[in-house]
């Protein structure tokens, strides 16, 4: 399985176009080999690509056995998209990882983009959409008959507490699935031949979310210790 046809032809168009202030395009091959072009570095994430996807769909086949594991890798061209990116299910539950132009334009070496390849497909090996969808429905349905029971309870306020209630329960655990992510990611990153703790150093680069209460996301302290510690069992 490869990148969609016209999302291979839209990387090699929009990332001739990629770069940095000053005009200079950022690699994302290993140093020293440094792309002198955005057609060099659409080059590079197929090659990535062609490492990450078998060894993400053999990792996801070996734990389980009746998922999809037929990943459909593409690059999201939307205009003015920032750097992102995300795993979803496309309507025939087939699992989709989906890179903007701004993210592939923002790392620095094919490690880097090795370990958010396979962070992104470890979302969808450890089932994360699913048990998110399964906290969320516990959540609304204990914060609904909550709201139910109180006096003047209508049927948008039980409503609207079990929005809350779906969003506070896929909240509360959103930092236990980026870091089991983190771990099986930097598994299927080292598998694939590439380096795990250099490709950790991306998420040093980016705003720290620190312990926000119900925040999305760890602290990077936090994922770098665990890559740092997965990276060790691996003997790496």
């Amino acid at each position: 399985m490869r990148l969609r046809p016209l999302a291979v032809l839209a990387a090699c168009l929009l990332l001739a176009a990629c770069g940095v202030p000053g005009g200079r395009p950022v690699p994302v091959r290993p140093d020293p080999a440094v792309v002198a072009d955005g057609q060099g570095q659409a080059r590079a994430f197929l090659e990535v690509v062609d490492r990450v996807e078998p060894v993400a769909e053999a990792e996801c086949a070996r734990r389980n056995r009746s998922a999809n594991c037929d990943f459909l890798i593409l690059v999201d061209d939307r205009p003015g998209m920032p750097p992102n990116a995300f795993q979803t299910l496309d309507p025939q539950g087939r699992p989709v990882l989906a890179f903007t132009v701004a993210l592939i334009a923002q790392v620095r070496n094919a490690d880097e983009l090795a370990l958010v390849m396979a962070h992104e497909a470890s979302h969808h090996i450890a089932g994360h959409l699913a048990r998110q969808d399964r906290y969320a429905s516990v959540g609304a349905a204990v914060f609904g008959q909550l709201a139910s029971r109180q006096a003047g309870a209508t049927a948008e306020s039980i409503r609207q507490a079990q929005l809350v209630g779906a969003q506070v329960a896929a909240r509360s655990y959103s930092k236990e699935f980026e870091l089991e992510a983190d771990r099986l990611g930097t598994r299927v990153t080292a598998q694939a031949g590439f380096d795990p703790l250099r490709g950790a150093l991306f998420f040093l680069r980016l705003p720290d979310p620190g312990n926000r209460f119900l925040g999305t996301h760890p602290s990077n302290g936090e994922r770098m210790a665990v890559i740092q510690a997965e990276a060790a069992a691996l003997g790496l």
